[in-house]
């Protein structure tokens, strides 16, 4: 494809992005919850759009497109779990937006400390969400990275992709905090809909329609449409890859966190809806790439270049190829933009503020805004390593987030659950995670993304029953029914 067109749309999708960044603003923001919340005001449709940005980035268009293209059709049972696992939110969406307005917390860390009385355990679940998330960033810059290099024929190199990437997440993240991420995720997120199912049907129709393209793959790959597919999936490396996928809704803070913004109960619902109905689109957009990428170009280097090289290619009109890279591009900023808000946002307010017990929120909103570009600069070092496996990498990343995820249940609905406990699973479960990467991710036969959730659940439930409440616990909170917080906010409204 021509470099030069490549560049234009990069320019034009700076412009508009810039434009509504600008718009978005509405003052100077400053409190924590205002530049990392949105002041909890933002609307249903807004909100929806750009928890769909946020959370299928370069993941789904290069991703699982490459995962497609090397596992067949498990890849799309991979993907459906985790489509799955959004039901998650139906159960604790209401519950984290009802208590982030009873008790004003910012960050899922602060809520989980605020639960069991204790700031070490907001400290131990904010340094897992930094452990694990700034190696997820730098996948969704090496996402950017391997498609403008492999659009562009190597003569937009690897790093400049990551480079671009980086610097438009950092420019937007500063603008006006999360209302300038969540308004261009918006114009992002409709961008990348739009064009991705144009190119979808187009790429179809030239391979001779679905009938004619699956026709091809079942007579010259046919494993491609079996199960367990041509290798790469086994049962435990299936179970491996979709159990910590389940929980993303609500071990992934950069996701969760999202669900304090909601300005009410109703935008809440209309967020979860809006995004089922994009998720469940995309993901078979995502898979039908994969398999066209298959038919049209079998002998790829790199799974990962599957998107890059389609789009690229004659199968797709210039114009529409460069419309789609630009959604792609987007997509993946808008996960990281809104990783570095939250991880800003948790390092002044979890790790910050609980070791030097600095409670003031101007200045905890300043050291936040002072470690974006920090956290930036360590996703671009883990990044200009070149990944390869975009979705297997992303997978590993949850692995180690999802030891978050038996405190968080236990918050909601075990009365029982203790500081100790909530403790002795974060950071016995992180320990045991990269133990397991570090030692060959296997133990038994299983590997850390299998065992990683029930090892943090067994030590969060046994040191809870041998250990004690604290007396300043907040279980009432978390436990009252949502309904508290709907009338509270109706008569702060009258």
């Amino acid at each position: 494809m021509n470099t030069s067109l490549v560049l234009w749309g990069i320019v034009i999708y700076i412009v508009l992005s810039l434009i509504v960044a600008y718009i978005s603003r509405s003052g100077k923001s400053s409190s924590m919850s205002d530049y990392f919340l949105g002041d909890r005001s933002m609307g249903g449709l807004i909100s929806a759009l750009s928890y769909s940005a946020t959370t299928y980035s370069a993941f789904m268009m290069v991703g699982l497109a490459g995962l497609t293209y090397k596992g067949g059709v498990g890849a799309l049972g991979f993907e459906i779990v985790y489509f799955a696992g959004v039901s998650l939110v139906a159960i604790f969406g209401p519950r984290f937006w009802a208590v982030g307005k009873r008790i004003g917390c910012v960050t899922p860390s602060e809520m989980l400390g605020q639960r069991y009385g204790s700031p070490w355990v907001a400290l131990a679940a904010g340094v897992t969400g930094l452990i694990f998330l700034i190696p997820y960033s730098a996948v969704q810059l090496s996402g950017v990275g391997y498609l403008l290099s492999g659009m562009t024929g190597g003569e937009l190199s690897f790093g400049t992709g990551i480079v671009v990437a980086t610097v438009l997440a950092i420019f937007f993240a500063y603008i006006a905090g999360i209302r300038s991420v969540m308004w261009t995720d918006s114009l992002q997120a409709l961008v990348m809909i739009v064009a991705s199912v144009l190119v979808g049907i187009y790429v179809v129709s030239e391979l001779g329609g679905f009938t004619g393209m699956f026709a091809t793959i079942s007579e010259t790959r046919p494993e491609m449409l079996q199960v367990p597919g041509p290798g790469l999936f086994s049962f435990k490396t299936f179970l491996g890859l979709t159990l910590p996928w389940f929980f993303f809704a609500i071990s992934n803070p950069q996701v969760s966190q999202r669900l304090y913004m909601p300005a009410s109960l109703g935008a809440l619902r209309r967020m979860l809806m809006i995004f089922l109905c994009f998720g469940l689109i995309y993901t078979i957009v995502s898979v039908i790439w994969g398999f066209s990428a298959l038919v049209a170009f079998p002998d790829l280097a790199s799974p990962d270049l599957a998107t890059s090289t389609l789009l690229s290619s004659d199968y797709v009109p210039p114009v529409l190829g460069v419309i789609v890279m630009v959604g792609i591009l987007a997509a993946a900023v808008s996960t990281i933009d809104s990783i570095l808000l939250t991880l800003s946002s948790i390092f002044a307010r979890d790790v910050w503020g609980n070791l030097t017990g600095d409670r003031d929120d101007a200045r905890q909103l300043l050291i936040g805004k002072f470690v974006i570009p920090v956290i930036s600069l360590l996703a671009m070092g883990f990044a200009a390593m070149e990944f390869s496996m975009i979705a297997v990498l992303s997978v590993a990343a949850s692995a180690g987030l999802v030891v978050v995820v038996p405190a968080t249940i236990g918050a909601f609905f075990w009365r029982g659950g203790t500081a100790a406990g909530a403790l002795a699973s974060i950071i016995g479960g992180v320990v045991f995670v990269i133990g397991m990467y570090l030692t060959g991710n296997s133990l038994f036969g299983l590997n850390a993304g299998i065992l990683g959730f029930p090892v943090a659940s067994v030590l969060f439930v046994a040191v809870s029953l041998v250990t004690r409440p604290a007396r300043d616990e907040r279980a009432d909170d978390f436990m009252a029914p949502v309904s508290g917080a709907v009338a509270k906010e109706a008569a702060l409204r009258a």
